[in-house]
């Protein structure tokens, strides 16, 4: 089997069907798709049953307790038959050629197949593309440095044909019950490639509703992601001093750790980020930003000498 397409669900009733058939009606001979049921309460379960009626040996189903979606995707990783793995959100969908465009990538044994994404309405009109750099046959950390500060979905499972072994080799996988669990491990898959290309085609489709837009707004969970956040960087630390990255690399990964940390920062109330900015001062964060320019040596000033200055004149 060459290619297993994971699609994790909890409760997503009314788009796990059009994500399915998004893959399903593409698939070719060597690949399969697998649906992971992560404890869903709704009737989820249901409309998977008539995609598998309907479908039949093209859908592997497996469904177990809800532990999230890292440990979901861990799942599905351990238990994918194909050598390469291409996660699919439940809310979202792929596009009708992209299986065909990512085949001639995977039989040269392209460790990591990069493609471009759009968000769409819920109609499927398109809001934007998201552009981003693109590149024939290049190392992992190559193509890291090339992604890093130019494209926003660089973190992000979905727009990746991934090799599992990546996975497996050095036992990388997501971090169960934290936030921003791609943030903490894409990017080290990335740099753990021999082999990388980045497609100049828009393969998938984050759907934008509403409750993608509001999902994410409860203060508490604000402030847990920032925390976790945190916990992938000092994780991050801990990878590239266990591997050879070579001087350059090394430079702007902990920047673009750096970077992310210093954004979420922002969307902490003024009056609760003092331990957060203890946090990355007793880190001594600051120092990472390696000033190239005249515009990063005056970001690096500023955040010296105040970080919450910086953050409102941003």
């Amino acid at each position: 089997m060459k290619l297993t397409v994971i699609i994790p669900v909890y409760n997503r009733e009314k788009t796990i069907q059009k994500a399915i058939v998004s893959v399903v009606e593409q698939l070719l001979d060597d690949m399969e798709c697998m649906v992971i049921n992560d404890g869903s309460t709704d009737h989820t379960e249901e409309v998977v049953q008539e995609c598998i009626a309907k479908y039949g040996k093209k859908l592997t189903y497996y469904k177990k307790d809800n532990e999230g979606i890292a440990a979901t995707r861990n799942f599905g990783i351990t238990h994918a038959n194909g050598e390469y793995i291409l996660f699919v959100d439940s809310d979202d969908y792929i596009e009708p050629h992209l299986l065909e465009e990512i085949k001639p990538y995977l039989e040269k044994e392209i460790e990591i197949i990069k493609f471009k994404a759009r968000h769409v309405d819920e109609n499927g009109n398109v809001i934007h593309n998201i552009t981003g750099p693109t590149f024939s046959n290049i190392n992992g950390q190559e193509a890291f440095n090339r992604l890093a500060f130019t494209d926003v979905l660089m973190d992000s499972p979905c727009v990746y044909v991934l090799k599992k072994e990546l996975f497996l080799n050095q036992k990388m996988f997501f971090k169960p019950n934290t936030y921003h669990e791609d943030f903490g491990l894409i990017p080290l898959i990335l740099l753990s490639a021999k082999s990388v290309v980045s497609l100049d085609y828009y393969g998938y489709s984050y759907v934008q509703s509403e409750a993608s837009i509001t999902r994410n707004q409860d203060y508490e969970k604000t402030k847990k992601r920032w925390e976790d956040t945190l916990f992938h960087y000092d994780n991050m630390l801990q990878w590239i001093s266990q591997n050879e990255l070579n001087t350059k690399t090394k430079e702007n990964v902990i920047t673009y750790y750096t970077n992310a940390i210093l954004l979420k920062l922002a969307s902490i109330k003024k009056e609760d980020r003092k331990p957060y900015i203890q946090k990355i001062k007793q880190r001594k964060m600051i120092q990472n930003i390696k000033p190239k320019n005249v515009k990063q040596l005056i970001k690096r000033i500023i955040l010296t000498v105040n970080i919450n200055w910086y953050l409102a004149n941003k």
